[in-house]
């Protein structure tokens, strides 16, 4: 095998690559630090790096690679701004309800208790219970996304669920 074979310099290659794993990086950025820190920039930002490293980078590294890239550019863009982890907030906040003031009293409580009881997760539970529930990504996909095994995406999950579920009490 030559050494071309070896590395992702092949613009097929890279293509490939590219939309074999963009958006698992996004989402991944996304839901660990929030829309407001603009993934999609860090996401090309680490497929510009990887093309430009790409000499060095087998095709069988280049999701770690990517993903490790990534994790390191959006650390350093927060701790430039040195900003908290924000979330966006969602479209039906900012509309205005013709429902009754009580229900879109009770919507906002329960949006922020919603809210609260995300942001007192660890980042790992977060990440993890997002991929799942908003993605819809299956247990084995998020260890993959992850590195980690499948026992401890589903221990994450049920301890989300649990502490979200005792946050959010009667509502």
């Amino acid at each position: 095998m030559s050494h071309e074979k070896r590395n992702v310099c092949d613009e097929g290659r890279f293509k490939t690559l590219f939309r074999a794993l963009s958006k698992d990086l996004h989402d991944f950025l996304y839901y660990k630090y929030g829309a407001g820190n603009h993934p999609a920039d860090i996401v090309q930002e680490a497929f510009v790096k990887l093309w430009n490293n790409c000499k060095n980078v087998p095709p069988e590294k280049a999701r770690a690679f990517l993903f490790t890239v990534a994790n390191n550019q959006m650390l350093n863009e927060l701790a430039k701004r040195k900003t908290a982890l924000r979330y966006q907030e969602t479209a039906e906040a900012k509309r205005y309800t013709i429902e009754s003031p009580e229900f879109a009293m009770e919507e906002e409580q329960y949006r922020q208790r919603l809210h609260a009881a995300l942001e007192s997760l660890t980042e790992d539970q977060r990440v993890t219970f997002m991929l799942n529930r908003v993605e819809g990504k299956k247990h084995q996909e998020i260890a993959d996304m992850l590195g980690i095994g499948r026992k401890a995406v589903e221990k994450r999950i049920y301890t989300a669920y649990k502490i979200i579920r005792e946050q959010l009490g009667d509502f």
